[in-house]
């Protein structure tokens, strides 16, 4: 679903530069069992998010998106922490998506965050004004966050996307890993983490890029057009909307790389969201970086992150060699009502099959393939609209209280 990347990727550009020494102070929080080298975060894959379960002040289970890309952990429901009486100790002015529009946070302290056998006591955290993510749109769940750096940055992070499980390990009994596992060089700059790949535009066109790992982001690759000399739009792209961020939808290109290569990993045919990076974006922010690494090259690889020390291992699972699939029908779909059980068109590619089959924005989705939806979340739905090139594809929609049927064949739109 093109847009969608946008359920693919949320683009989180929250300027939190003046948080940074506040927050940095929280360095003796965590509390875990007495003596233990390690310990287990399970976690659920949706639409290529990593969703942790949050206890919240010990009274909410709430569920945040794990996230290498964001600096601070961030809760969205502003409720929450009003019906608890959380303290708010200062209100901060942030930048939505335009770079322009001002929206509204706040400084929320003495919170605990339990997250398994991990307790973070007296915490401080970033609460949003209003949910301006809708993270329950774009992956049919609700989510009430995001963890960041915050919280993990002071262990050996290990992510195995296979068996669904975050390991944290103590870094002063962490032995390193084991001979599968390669190094990738990487900088960690305000607790994020930085790599340096090249990306293959065409058989003559070759860019050394630096790229953020972001377990936050459901995308494969984004690259900023603007940001180096030879990273242009490919011929074949769509024009879409990237994704969501505070405020308002990004813009921009979806195509493929001809190649792209991590370390001594390479990699053909890689969908890749194509934005171009307006000057007026904080160059401190972006810290010269080239675009973002997320999650569909990443739950390739069994992946450690070792602040401590400063490195990154990888070591290559049996998703490795999957093709790179995309969207085949050119319609985006969202979840709304009560229990997300409501699925609505988006945004409908010009030109597309979905397009020549005559749907349209606001439709709702009704049956697909003879199945109501009410049988299916959004992740099965993507995965039907995935499928092989010329599969045919029935639905069933309503426009305006009536119904009506319609069907197309799949085909590639990049």
């Amino acid at each position: 679903m093109p847009d969608l990347n946008l359920r693919r990727w949320i683009y989180i550009g929250v300027v939190l530069m003046l948080l940074t020494p506040l927050l940095r102070a929280q360095m003796t929080d965590l509390r875990f069992k007495k003596g233990a080298a390690k310990f287990e975060i399970p976690f659920s894959y949706e639409n290529n998010f990593i969703i942790v379960e949050v206890l919240f002040n010990g009274v909410f289970p709430l569920k945040f998106i794990f996230d290498t890309g964001a600096e601070h952990t961030i809760l969205t429901k502003r409720e929450i922490t009003d019906i608890m009486q959380v303290d708010y100790t200062r209100r901060f002015t942030l930048f939505g998506a335009d770079l322009t529009t001002e929206l509204y946070a706040f400084l929320a302290t003495g919170v605990t965050m339990q997250v398994n056998e991990l307790t973070a006591i007296n915490r401080t955290i970033l609460v949003l004004d209003a949910d301006y993510f809708k993270f329950e749109e774009i992956t049919g769940i609700s989510i009430h966050g995001i963890l960041g750096a915050d919280f993990f940055r002071r262990f050996v992070v290990r992510i195995d996307y296979l068996r669904k499980k975050i390991v944290l390990y103590d870094p002063l009994k962490y032995n390193g890993p084991s001979r599968k596992y390669s190094e990738i060089p990487v900088e960690i700059t305000r607790n994020k983490p930085y790599v340096k790949s090249d990306a293959y535009l065409n058989v003559d066109t070759t860019a050394v890029v630096k790229l953020l790992v972001d377990t936050g982001a459901s995308l494969a690759v984004m690259l900023y057009t603007s940001s180096h000399p030879n990273l242009e739009v490919p011929e074949k792209v769509i024009k879409t909307r990237l994704g969501m961020g505070l405020g308002g939808y990004i813009e921009g290109f979806l195509g493929r790389l001809e190649r792209f290569k991590l370390g001594e990993f390479d990699f053909g045919g890689v969908v890749t969201n194509f934005q171009d990076v307006l000057p007026s974006m904080d160059s401190l922010h972006l810290n010269d970086r080239n675009g973002i690494l997320g999650n569909q090259i990443l739950e390739r690889f069994d992946l450690i992150i070792d602040y401590i020390r400063g490195k990154i291992y990888v070591a290559p699972n049996r998703l490795y060699k999957q093709k790179f699939r995309f969207d085949r029908s050119g319609m985006s779909v969202i979840a709304g009502g009560d229990n997300l059980s409501i699925y609505k068109i988006l945004r409908v590619v010009e030109g597309s099959p979905a397009d020549l089959a005559g749907i349209k924005r606001g439709d709702q989705l009704l049956s697909l393939n003879r199945i109501p939806v009410l049988f299916m979340d959004l992740t099965q739905i993507s995965r039907k609209l995935k499928k092989r090139a010329g599969k045919r594809v029935r639905l069933k929609l309503a426009r305006d209280g009536n119904k009506f049927k319609t069907r197309f064949r799949l085909r590639d739109l990049i």
